[in-house]
């Protein structure tokens, strides 16, 4: 069971962050406030956890939008003091156009900012006793630059660098910082993939393990061990033979 009762989780309308929301309607928590872009797809996620005797309150918003956001987060602790918040909403850039650069670099990063920042600075003013923590989901590909997308692993390399500066940063203040790095989950990324996807991996079975170490305060929360491993290897090899190994694999198509 949870120990965390009041939660927001982004990018709740599918994927990771719709396996978490259901994950935690059946492990205890109290109260679920879910947002995402789809209203329909968000609806049925929340349906799915109100029928397991959850209240769960749900806001239709980009993360992109920082007023929005603020907003959002805010209103959720008023009705209910947040213990933890996900950044969890992401998106892959596919075709690596200007377009889709610059909106992989607002989402993935701008879009985490949006949701932490306000979150910190309500733990950071509420002085009592209750749990406190932030959860971003980071991914395998920001351990190295990975040539079939340069966007999605740069970006997921900065959250993950600044998560794991702000758990120590934070650590004085009793708020809990985890970074999550999975590797192939299905999603609605994934959904689309055409390169090969090792040690692939189910929506529940990963929130399973993202709800579980963050229960345990594990901070880096990187999975499979076999594909964090592979990339921790490839990124301290010297550039020379990483991207001779990286011209050898296939890419996206």
């Amino acid at each position: 069971m949870t120990s965390f009762k009041n939660i927001l989780i982004t990018g709740a309308s599918s994927g990771i962050g719709e396996a978490l929301a259901i994950y935690y309607a059946e492990h205890g928590a109290e109260h679920l406030f879910l947002s995402g872009r789809n209203k329909e797809r968000l609806e049925n996620v929340a349906e799915k956890c109100r029928y397991r005797g959850i209240k769960v309150d749900t806001k239709v918003l980009d993360v992109t939008d920082k007023k929005a956001m603020d907003a959002f987060i805010k209103e959720a602790d008023q009705k209910a003091p947040l213990n933890l918040v996900y950044a969890n909403a992401g998106v892959s850039t596919g075709t690596e156009t200007c377009e889709h650069v610059y909106n992989t670099f607002n989402t993935n990063i701008f879009g985490v900012l949006n949701t932490i920042t306000p979150a910190i600075e309500i733990f950071e003013q509420r002085k009592d006793e209750s749990k406190k923590a932030v959860a971003i989901t980071a991914s395998i590909a920001g351990y190295h630059g990975l040539p079939a997308c340069p966007s999605y692993s740069a970006t997921k390399a900065c959250v993950k660098a600044y998560g794991e500066a702000l758990r120590e940063r934070l650590k004085k203040e009793d708020i809990q910082v985890n970074v999550i790095c999975p590797g192939f989950v299905r999603s609605r990324i994934t959904d689309k993939n055409t390169c090969p996807m090792p040690f692939f991996m189910e929506a529940n079975k990963a929130a399973e393990i993202i709800a579980k170490r963050i229960e345990k305060n594990r901070g880096l929360i990187a999975f499979p061990f076999a594909m964090r491993l592979s990339v921790y290897l490839l990124s301290i090899l010297p550039n020379c033979i990483s991207g001779f190994i990286y011209g050898k694999l296939p890419h996206k198509v």
